[in-house]
């Protein structure tokens, strides 16, 4: 069994994307709408079809291009979206071993609708039957995204995290975590390292109406991670480690973006590959906006991904304003 610096776990997913041209976007009460005439034939402009995404896969990848050894643990049928999934991670370098393949079950198929430069996602997870395979001990674990049966599966990953004390986590809760309740997912969140989230899931997971950000970030810490890790769309992110609280802005986008699917993910799976690469949260910090800059420029979340040599050249162009500030 290979020694994983890095070992992902969450729902892989085979994305469409279909970019629309006839659509409108209203708003009403608080709620935006995407809408098209009901019944009718919608043109659209083209569709891209993208396997093994999701955000546990797409932080697997992260890690590989940026020099771990990494692997995913997720489940997918045996039909030929699987087949592809399977085939894009070998691509990619990430380890396939604990992608368990269901019979008579189908992979998990999403479809984005891309318009004006936001994406509205059509989702449905299949109902697979979790179990966590014998992966030994990695460095760290980078818990996300799971369906809606998860929730015994979370006790058995907390289990393995509780008998492995030096395994550290990473956790950047998926939808049916955060409708689990954080009393239901209490010891993970207890377990974390590290917490990832933006900051109206913040406000979701702690059901809270809190505006200030510095409260959010310690309200979280409070449920039991080390760190903790707050996006705020423009204003960029925010990181609380139980001392001190730093404000990062966003890297510059050389052009507007094109799909900002997989932007978080970007930010959160380079902030915590840095951390345990060893480097300072400051630098994390300067790291994981550059990912999501360049991921937004493509369609999908996979494709942008940067190795660290790439990186590493967008840091030495990046302005002098660039820079964590202490809060």
């Amino acid at each position: 069994m290979k020694n994983y610096d890095f070992i992902a776990i969450g729902d892989m997913v085979t994305d469409a994307f279909i970019e629309l041209e006839e659509a409108e976007v209203e708003g009403n009460d608080g709620l935006t709408k995407i809408c098209m005439r009901f019944g009718d034939k919608i043109p659209y402009k083209d569709v891209h079809i993208i396997p093994a995404v999701g955000n546990s896969a797409n932080a697997a990848v992260s890690a590989s291009r940026l020099g771990l050894k990494s692997a995913l643990i997720a489940n997918i049928g045996n039909d030929y979206f699987g087949e592809e999934c399977a085939n894009a991670l070998k691509k990619e370098k990430v380890g396939s071993e604990f992608v368990k393949i269901h019979k008579n079950k189908k992979t998990n198929y999403h479809y984005v609708l891309l318009f004006k430069g936001e994406r509205t996602i059509l989702i449905k997870h299949e109902e697979y039957d979790y179990k966590l395979p014998d992966i030994g001990n990695p460095k760290w674990i980078y818990l996300s995204s799971l369906g809606s049966n998860s929730l015994p599966f979370h006790s058995e990953i907390e289990k393995y995290l509780n008998d492995n004390p030096k395994v550290k986590l990473a956790f950047q809760p998926g939808t049916y975590q955060m409708r689990f309740g954080k009393e239901a997912l209490a010891g993970i969140y207890k377990r974390s390292n590290i917490f990832f989230c933006n900051k109206d899931e913040a406000k979701r997971i702690l059901d809270s109406r809190e505006e200030d950000i510095k409260k959010l970030l310690v309200m979280m810490h409070e449920l039991g991670p080390k760190m903790t890790v707050i996006t705020d769309g423009i204003r960029g992110a925010f990181v609380y480690d139980g001392k001190d609280f730093w404000q990062m802005p966003m890297y510059p986008d050389p052009k507007p973006p094109l799909d900002r699917t997989g932007a978080g993910d970007a930010f959160s799976s380079t902030f915590a590959i840095a951390i345990e690469l060893g480097l300072a949260i400051e630098t994390a910090l300067r790291w994981g906006p550059v990912n999501s800059m360049s991921v937004v420029q493509y369609i999908g979340a996979r494709e942008g991904l940067l190795t660290r040599e790439k990186l590493e050249e967008h840091l030495k162009k990046s302005p002098a304003n660039y820079k964590p500030q202490k809060i």
